[in-house]
């Protein structure tokens, strides 16, 4: 095949960037916008991108979100048939390729080592208030803490897993705090709505066995001796030098003696 001069490499390449996907499948499409993004996208950047290599003809068709999450669900249909490790999530407003639950503890031996993105526990249990309790003072996170939180919440901030969502309207003006959306990508999480019911992270109450109530027989006999009074008594007579042992014991010690 002769080389194409340069005029032609300028129509092909102008050509293929004007329409690069209006020959691919659009569920192919979809899956390389997805796989190609390391944080959630959203709908309308992928009916943007689809428009744009002119899969379709516009961005602002009213049927083109239905479409795709019928997409994603035949993507995810593929998946499960194959048996692949990952699936399609929809996390804090967009789709993300996530590795399916049952990979969760492979993927985190292999990730252990990593710690740079970890979380200290006061800085979880920080995280936690905020996520339950937003939009929160900081007076509120130390009052239910029990410890300064200052330090703790720029550590949260500093890594875009906690916001300022305006002020509190009582004295002072305190600033609120909320969760952002890199806190629904850190965890999954689709919205606030899908965090786990506090009565659901409750320890289990301990169970309380019923104490049986023990009758005393009233007698007139004496009580018998009890292995430790015997023991006792053995000690006793060993340290008085009382003989009570029995007949052949006697007889023994005598034949001994002699």
């Amino acid at each position: 095949m002769p080389a194409l001069k340069e005029p032609e490499l300028d129509t092909v390449a102008s050509a293929a960037s004007e329409s690069p996907g209006v020959d691919l499948p659009m569920h192919s499409l979809v899956e390389a916008m997805v796989l190609s993004m390391d944080k959630p996208l959203n709908i309308g950047k992928i009916a943007q991108a689809l428009a744009h290599c002119g899969a379709i003809e516009t961005a602002d068709d009213p049927a083109i979100p239905t479409k795709i999450e019928k997409i994603v669900a035949m993507l995810n249909d593929s998946y499960k048939k194959e048996q692949r490790a990952f699936r399609i999530e929809q996390v804090a407003g967009g789709y993300r390729v996530m590795t399916r639950a049952e990979f969760a503890a492979a993927v985190m031996a292999l990730h252990q080592s990593r710690s740079s993105n970890r979380l200290s526990k006061p800085a979880m249990e920080t995280l936690a208030v905020v996520a339950y309790r937003q939009p929160v003072t900081r007076a509120t996170l130390e009052a239910i803490r029990g410890v300064a939180c200052g330090e703790t919440l720029k550590t949260l901030m500093d890594k875009r897993l906690v916001t300022i969502r305006g002020r509190a309207e009582e004295l002072g003006r305190p600033m609120l705090y909320g969760t952002t959306k890199e806190f629904l990508d850190l965890f999954g999480l689709a919205s606030l709505k899908d965090l786990p019911d506090v009565a659901d992270l409750a320890p289990p109450e301990p169970r309380i066995e019923p104490v049986k109530e023990v009758k005393h027989q009233e007698t007139n006999d004496a009580p018998s001796d009890t292995p430790d009074t015997a023991i006792a008594s053995e000690a006793v007579s060993e340290q008085t030098g009382d003989s009570t042992g029995s007949e052949t014991d006697g007889q023994i010690d005598t034949n001994t003696s002699e």
